[in-house]
């Protein structure tokens, strides 16, 4: 639910127990007050195991019972992945959790003893301090299909960062051993090349063959659309290869390890994605969202998978907040600060978000010709980073809407903007 600040506070009342936990990789630290902020008992010290968790429940129901308090509220930051377990346990047993901004507990160190001293006992009682202020936020955990597609597109996104790392490392490989061999294949990683980089990879081994038996070696990988050609060139680029020529059993080596790793992350990534769009037909929305022009179903699925359910929301701000996309500003006074999008929501939202946006300015016609007017409309014409942010946000809000009416993207109301604008700027000039 999207409680307002005072919503908040209102549920921090008299009967309720606030309890600040400070979170670690072993051993958490726990303070419990009212809602005064009145500290009740010592620290609590527990481990993060089950045992710890169960001594933590039994420590606040005791709490709780001796000061007569009917509910319990529990607030942590959400560092790392060590909150997930103990935030399960808790909803399991029915204890409202809820989060704190990590920048807000740094900020709120100095307030009851004017210095920024960190210890797992303060943070603690800052932790709860907030949270009797209604300064947190309430997470929300996915289930079923949506904690399958979070996995799996956390997953990915590993195994992306890990090809790309390969790849970099065969660069890395050819430039020192055969720099001449991007004028052969532009991309090595083609399944001609690859049948080269596997066997004879070295201008060495490529100059003790005929060009025939080259080609062979090419046809083992792409039996179409190389001829003798590409193999008579790339013996004459081994020839006057200036590449180093010590050490090369090991660099042989080292390359089919390479090629081995990249074409696993490859098969990994394949069977991965099949699997999301496996978990995508389970859900109507996607129908409706992949009929917007330059969107994939991988998109659509880390889309979900950040913002679970789309029917949790109201209205697309809720989603544009959530991505750090929201506009703040700095002013005081005389003083107009400069205004930008926050970019204290979920990261990776945003960058997927901001990717598919720029690759959707190329390719959907709409999101071209509302992009070019943005940056040349004669009155207050945005620069290009602006209007991509405001094509990045008319994207959740295509999304929103398609998710929740389950309609078909429609290119014609979406260009309906531009006719609006210029409407009413001609009324303006009349």
């Amino acid at each position: 639910m999207n409680y307002t600040q005072n919503q908040k506070i209102k549920q921090i009342k008299e009967e309720t127990l606030v309890v600040g936990v400070d979170i670690a990789k072993k051993d958490h630290v726990a303070r419990a007050q009212d809602f005064r902020g009145i500290d009740y008992d010592k620290p609590l010290k527990f481990e993060n195991n089950s045992l710890g968790f169960k001594f933590f429940l039994s420590w606040m129901n005791k709490v709780a019972k001796e000061n007569n308090k009917t509910e319990i509220i529990v607030g942590m930051e959400p560092t790392g992945h060590y909150w997930l377990n103990i935030n399960e346990f808790l909803v399991n047993y029915g204890i409202k959790l809820v989060l704190v901004n990590p920048a807000n507990v740094k900020r709120s160190k100095s307030l009851d003893d004017n210095s920024l001293t960190k210890n797992d006992i303060k943070d603690a009682k800052v932790i709860a301090q907030l949270v009797k202020d209604g300064r947190y936020s309430e997470p929300k955990m996915p289930e079923g299909i949506y904690a399958e597609l979070r996995a799996a597109m956390t997953h990915r996104e590993r195994l992306v960062k890990d090809i790309i790392r390969i790849k970099s490392k065969v660069i890395q490989w050819l430039d020192k051993y055969f720099p001449e061999y991007s004028d052969v294949f532009k991309g090595w990683d083609g399944k001609a090349s690859l049948a080269i980089l596997k066997e004879i990879p070295l201008p060495g081994q490529i100059n003790n063959l005929s060009a025939e038996k080259i080609l062979n070696v090419i046809k083992k990988g792409a039996s179409r659309g190389v001829g003798i050609k590409r193999a008579r060139h790339l013996k004459e680029k081994a020839k006057k290869s200036v590449g180093i020529t010590e050490g090369l059993t090991i660099a042989h080596l080292e390359l089919n390890n390479l090629i081995v790793q990249y074409e696993l992350f490859i098969s990994q990534k394949e069977t991965l994605e099949t699997r999301v769009e496996e978990l995508l037909k389970k859900l109507p929305e996607v129908e409706y969202m992949n009929s917007i022009k330059g969107v994939g179903l991988m998109t659509i699925a880390g889309f979900i998978a950040e913002i679970v359910d789309i029917l949790n929301y109201e209205h697309p701000c809720q989603i544009q907040r959530l991505s750090g996309l929201n506009l703040i500003e700095n002013s005081s006074g005389k003083h107009k600060g400069k205004t930008k999008i926050s970019k204290r929501g979920r990261p990776r939202l945003r960058s997927l978000l901001y990717r598919v946006t720029l690759s959707m300015i190329g390719s959907n016609n709409e999101f071209r010709k509302l992009y070019d007017y943005y940056t040349k409309r004669p009155k207050n014409p945005l620069k290009s980073q602006q209007a991509r942010v405001a094509l990045v946000c008319k994207l959740i809000r295509i999304l929103f809407a398609l998710g929740q009416k389950q309609v078909k993207y429609d290119g014609e109301k979406m260009l309906n903007d531009i006719v609006r604008n210029q409407s009413r700027l001609e009324s303006l000039a009349a």
